[in-house]
């Protein structure tokens, strides 16, 4: 018996011990004083315990209807406020769980949370609560419980529930924890939040898809390399799309053929084998006819799928093509190939198109500046023959040993390379060399072509021609890196040289280092108009002579150490 219980129990008693007393310390001093005679006191005495009997009675009954018209007010508020409280629990939005915090049991629920299982309401009263979760949540339920005792009984989280047709619901947890007596209840509200986690992932899956675009667009913007672009198009596709294999077939526009470029996914190398002529199969069709083909099942000889033993080595029961195009011209085409059947919908397919459209801007981005490297890589070797057939004419004019140009070109690259420059300075350096006496166009032959020692004057002439060459070459923006030696290569280390007596390291290194190999090829050469060539060791000798006067100390220390 509780405490509510035992007060009216205890009220009765202390009514008639307050009656008892007052009548036994009050009864008997009235008679005494109302009634003086002796004899008519005792006969009143007897009369006194009928009416004690008859008062105690009658408060006795007066205290009891008093306290059970309590009780029946008590209750029927009690039952008033229980039918409002399921009233309101019926109505609810939510499913609705009264558990038994200490076992876990589901003591009562509503009508909602039977629709939320898919289960009658008697048969969710008496399951544990863990019964209607996912194993997986086991932890996280333990959790939530654990956290409502730290924040004064409030629950909530996220979970998810179990349908009896075997889907999984997520669910919106709020609560409370309610103290009855000794007992602690749980009083939960679960809202079906499948609408709201479908609008999220829906718009997550979006974001994704537009950064997905938007890296495509990095890779425009950013990378020119063919390869490069094709393999992370590639790799966009198959993580976005989901699907197991991708790749991409070019057009080769003069055989009109698409073949294999680049590929993801693929356990063998069947698919680099393809090449098909526009028209044929899917994959030439979608190229032709400028139109996306989908084939869930292309193992079906009505799909028009010419390529059989790729589905055999690989696996593969669903695909997709779409073509690539830029700039209305037809790239190529982009497959996609899964090993089991896919529900695709309009929004994955419109998906695929968008990637296609985006890669198909990134891949002729590309192989634009593919062409125009090509195209620079061929003009540069024409600007180079035709650089290399002036000096051979320059030879020829000036009647210089046979191949002087050539040598004294390799020993310059060969000094330069020991000298520590880098691949982009020995282009100018090679360009410098080839056209170093480019200047003695401008001298004339009497001068050029004398047999002998040359007077005062025509060495004055002679010596113009790096003025010449600085001239001709300046305000060819594509030579001018390469002036440095046409225009520096006889200016002497001590500063005695011409055109301009530079000095020491005012010399461009590139002029010091051709200075070297000239003296070099001069000194080894046997038909030189004015000198006849002389021994190797000798040769040696002179140009360690010529250091810290004509030659740079630090160029000959390096040449003198090589092999040649």
């Amino acid at each position: 018996m509780n405490k509510d219980q035992s007060r009216p129990a205890f009220r009765i008693v202390l009514y008639y011990l307050v009656f008892g007393i007052s009548w036994i310390a009050v009864s008997d001093r009235v008679l005494e004083l109302l009634v003086p005679d002796p004899h008519r006191l005792s006969a009143l005495q007897a009369y006194k315990g009928w009416a004690f009997v008859l008062a105690s009675a009658l408060l006795v009954y007066l205290t009891i209807r008093r306290e059970l018209r309590k009780g029946l007010r008590t209750d029927q508020a009690l039952r008033e406020s229980e039918e409002k409280y399921h009233s309101l629990i019926e109505t609810a939005n939510d499913a609705v769980f009264i558990i038994d915090a200490d076992t876990g049991i589901i003591l009562d629920t509503n009508r909602r949370a039977g629709d939320l299982l898919g289960l009658p309401r008697e048969s969710i009263i008496g399951m544990h609560q863990r019964d209607i979760h996912p194993a997986e949540q086991a932890d996280k339920c333990r959790e939530l419980l654990e956290a409502s005792i730290k924040k004064d009984g409030v629950i909530a989280g996220d979970l998810c529930v179990f349908h009896r047709e075997g889907r999984t619901i997520p669910v919106e947890v709020s609560g409370t924890t309610v103290l009855r007596g000794n007992r602690r209840f749980l009083q939960l509200f679960f809202r079906d939040i499948s609408l709201r986690k479908t609008a999220e992932d829906l718009a997550q899956k979006r974001l994704q898809r537009l950064a997905a675009l938007h890296a495509i667009d990095m890779i425009i913007s950013s990378s020119l390399d063919l390869r490069i672009t094709l393999s992370e198009v590639l790799d966009l596709v198959i993580s976005q799309l989901h699907v197991d294999a991708a790749d991409i077939l070019l057009l080769n526009t003069d055989t009109q053929t698409l073949t294999y470029s680049a590929g993801r996914g693929f356990r063998t190398p069947a698919i680099e084998q393809s090449s098909l002529r526009m028209g044929e199969g899917l994959a030439g069709t979608a190229a032709l006819e400028h139109r996306s083909i989908f084939a869930p099942d292309p193992r079906d000889p009505a799909t028009g799928f010419q390529r059989a033993p790729l589905l055999d080595s690989e696996g593969f029961i669903a695909y997709a093509v779409v073509p690539l195009m830029a700039k209305g011209k037809v790239l190529g085409v982009l497959e996609v190939l899964h090993r089991s059947p896919w529900n695709v919908d309009a929004e994955w397919q419109s998906y695929l198109e968008a990637l296609a459209a985006q890669a198909a801007i990134a891949i002729d981005n590309a192989a634009l500046f593919d062409e125009l490297q090509q195209s620079a890589i061929e003009v540069t070797l024409a600007y180079d023959a035709t650089l290399a057939g002036w000096a051979r004419a320059l030879d020829l004019r000036s009647k210089e040993t046979e191949r002087h140009t050539e040598r004294v070109t390799e020993m310059t690259l060969r000094l330069a390379r020991a000298m520590g420059m880098g691949a982009k300075e020995l282009v100018h350096v090679r360009r410098g060399a080839l056209l170093h006496d480019i200047g003695k166009i401008g001298i004339p032959d009497h001068v050029l072509l004398k047999p002998g020692p040359l007077t005062d004057e025509e060495w004055t002439i002679m010596r113009r021609h790096p003025q010449f060459a600085f001239e001709m070459l300046q305000p060819i923006a594509y030579l001018r890196p390469a002036l440095d030696i046409p225009y520096c290569h006889h200016e002497w280390w001590d500063g005695t040289g011409y055109p301009r007596n530079l000095k020491g390291e005012q010399i461009p290194l590139a002029a010091r280092i051709f200075a070297v190999a000239d003296v070099w090829d001069a000194l080894i050469a046997k038909d030189r108009p004015y000198r006849q060539g002389i021994a190797k060791e000798e040769i040696r000798e002179h140009i360690r002579s010529l250091s810290g006067t004509q030659l740079d100390p630090r160029v000959v220390d390096t040449f003198l150490s090589m092999e040649w």
